[in-house]
């Protein structure tokens, strides 16, 4: 018998997993990807063609060349604009429903301690759905950068940070674009987000002259082992380069 068409739900559960997958990772065999098709009852070969589907939508593949699989269906082309035009509340949704279908609550699947919360009200949902949020882009970065730090290479999960280019309080549109995202260490990432350290449109690595003149007082070897990369290319993901127009902007900001 004919599984029945997806519905709206199985979308959503499916975007969300997208997010998590690199392009070139959506098979049948991804453990990901039979966890979801166990959940939904459907195959792992259905769930990954729907991955791919989701591909053709995806502005940042075809910026590569990369047109996904041609034959899409509906739902997944209202989902994916229904996130084009509020994708902090279709990536929250995403979340609730798949809370929903694991019989959980939403703070339960993203760690969230519920006792540093709001009791309740607007004020609950308005910080959970933050948080929420930001774990679905730190998801999506890590996944995109393959769990490497963008500079250094260094690939374990604890130390790693999802950065925004532009920072989340100040583009709300782009606060899940991964465009705006770089895996970085949480060194490296201080000084970016500090403007220490910036990079430039062929993704080299430079550090500002406040932070290069430190030299002179500081010369142990965790100094030396952040400035090294001066000059070097960052680490690109296979799906996508950050935006240059973002790092611009970046390096704008803090006078580079």
């Amino acid at each position: 018998m004919a599984k029945s068409l997806w519905s709206r739900e199985e979308h959503i559960l499916a975007l969300n997993l997208y997010w998590q997958i690199p392009f070139g990772k959506m098979h049948k065999g991804n453990q990901k990807i039979i966890g979801l098709a166990n959940l939904i009852g459907r195959t792992p070969s259905s769930v990954g063609m729907k991955l791919g589907n989701f591909g053709r939508l995806d502005p940042a593949l075809q910026k590569r060349g990369i047109s996904g699989l041609k034959n899409g269906a509906k739902g997944e082309q209202e989902v994916w604009e229904d996130f084009i035009r509020n994708p902090e509340d279709l990536a929250y949704e995403s979340e609730q429903v798949k809370a929903k279908w694991l019989n959980s609550t939403v703070e339960k699947i993203n760690a969230i301690e519920t006792d540093q919360l709001p009791v309740d009200g607007t004020d609950r949902t308005r910080v959970v759905k933050t948080r929420v949020n930001q774990n679905i882009f730190r998801n999506r970065i890590l996944s995109a950068y393959n769990y490497k730090c963008c500079i250094t290479g260094l690939n374990t999960p604890g130390l790693l940070i999802a950065g925004h280019i532009i920072p989340w309080s100040k583009d709300p549109q782009n606060r899940l674009n991964p465009l705006n995202g770089l895996c970085l260490n949480r060194l490296h990432d201080k000084l970016f987000e500090d403007g220490l350290m910036w990079i430039d449109p062929d993704y080299h690595i430079h550090f500002s002259e406040l932070f290069l003149e430190s030299e002179k007082k500081d010369t142990s070897d965790a100094y030396s082992w952040l400035k090294q990369f001066e000059g070097r290319k960052i680490i690109t993901p296979s799906g996508f380069k950050p935006s240059v127009e973002f790092l611009a902007a970046h390096a704008n900001i803090h006078g580079h």
